[in-house]
């Protein structure tokens, strides 16, 4: 078990800026690379994706209730769903798609190496990744909760003095600081370290984003959020720069915005069990 100390919380916005800026030269690095060296590609205008009849996608298969595979391996979630939508809207069939599961550490760069058309793989709108990529309207609004299987724990005052684990190097820990500056903060390094720690009551509650800890309660229900959400960070559909993509971000825009508008993410998500 790691106590996370008043003094390490002080160094973390050091540390994070020095992260950012590794990772930025890495993918600008990566993305040279790619650029010389000439790696084939998939990605292509509207007009060419309207004459080959389908969209390549990047997605998670691995994250629900976003982006998983169902007991027969047929992948299924909210971003399956969005993916198979935009199928039908733009393409005429929800068929019209080529799923491509991606891990979290290219998320990115399968669109910047033009591998896939755009991804929806729970990638989260920041100024940073925009210098790199364009973003959709948000198709949900993500953020930190925290989950617990302490009936007595039913508001964020009932954490005071208790302990409460966070993944090591994330905002969460700036953000359970800030409503619960009075809580015992433990360093954890995975999702099953901190169901570890939940479960031999070494913490009392666990922070992290809603749309991991969601698919969480979904498969142990003696679990459940907290009703206040701490922080909202828009998750979006990544699509390439560039003026010769202006029609295919325009037509992703247009109906993310009318699905927005006429309830069906909504009411998706409710379906998905997220908050």
């Amino acid at each position: 078990m790691q106590q996370i100390s008043v003094s390490s919380f002080i160094l973390y916005p050091l540390s994070f800026i020095r992260l950012r800026l590794v990772l930025s030269v890495t993918i600008a690095l990566l993305l040279f690379l790619t650029l010389v060296t000439g790696l084939p590609a998939s990605a292509a205008e509207m007009p060419e994706i309207e004459r080959r009849g389908y969209f390549n996608i990047a997605v998670k298969d691995n994250l629900r209730p976003l982006g998983f595979r169902d007991a027969n391996g047929n992948l299924q979630g909210l971003e399956i769903e969005l993916a198979q939508r935009l199928a039908a809207d733009l393409l005429g069939k929800a068929n019209a798609v080529k799923l491509q599961p991606v891990a979290n550490r290219d998320r990115l760069l399968v669109v910047l190496n033009h591998k896939v058309d755009f991804a929806i793989a729970r990638v989260t709108a920041t100024e940073s990744r925009a210098r790199l990529v364009s973003f959709s309207v948000p198709y949900y609004f993500d953020g930190t909760y925290l989950i617990t299987k302490d009936a007595s724990i039913q508001q964020l005052r009932d954490l005071a003095k208790r302990k409460i684990a966070v993944l090591n190097h994330s905002n969460t820990i700036a953000q359970v600081r800030y409503y619960i500056p009075n809580a015992g903060l433990v360093g954890v390094n995975s999702y099953q370290e901190a169901q570890e720690q939940l479960e031999n009551n070494q913490v009392t509650a666990f922070a992290a984003d809603a749309s991991v800890l969601s698919g969480w309660l979904q498969q142990y229900p003696q679990y459940r959020l907290l009703p206040t959400k701490l922080s909202t960070e828009p998750l979006s559909v990544v699509m390439p720069k560039g003026l010769q993509y202006d029609e295919l971000r325009r037509n992703v825009n247009e109906a993310i915005a009318r699905y927005t508008v006429q309830g069906w993410l909504k009411q998706r998500a409710q379906y998905w069990g997220l908050p």
